[in-house]
């Protein structure tokens, strides 16, 4: 059963801090030079902001409710990523290099797939 709306709001801003507590330490680290810390930290803290409420408050009653917890993580945790780096795009502009955009991209999935990750461990789950 997905979880009830109005605990997903109050856990949000908890949640909130927990993710970028996990995913702001890879971006720093895993973003191309290119970015500077100031970038680094602006894209952690809103990336999160852009995607978060979208995964646990839009999603669950939108996917989980209808089909289930799998379809659920399979949508949220596609959408994140994808959405944080096109965001990433709009917000930076197009890498100077591919291998630069491979970075940037690896990076921001590894962040998501991290925070996913250490939740699902922490809930049990």
């Amino acid at each position: 059963m997905p979880p009830d709306a109005v605990a997903q709001w109050g856990f949000l801003p908890w949640g909130y801090l927990f993710t970028v507590a996990v995913e702001l330490p890879l971006l720093l680290v895993g973003l191309s030079p290119r970015h500077s810390l100031r970038d680094r930290v602006f894209a952690g803290l809103a990336l999160t902001a852009f995607t978060y409420p979208v995964v646990i408050c839009v999603l669950p009653p939108l996917v989980w409710a209808p089909w289930g917890r799998g379809w659920y993580l399979l949508v949220a945790e596609t959408f994140a990523p994808v959405a944080e780096c096109l965001l990433f795009r709009a917000a930076f502009g197009p890498a100077p290099t591919r291998a630069a955009a491979i970075r940037d991209a690896a990076a921001i999935v590894l962040a998501n797939l991290a925070s996913f990750g250490l939740g699902e461990l922490m809930n049990g789950t």
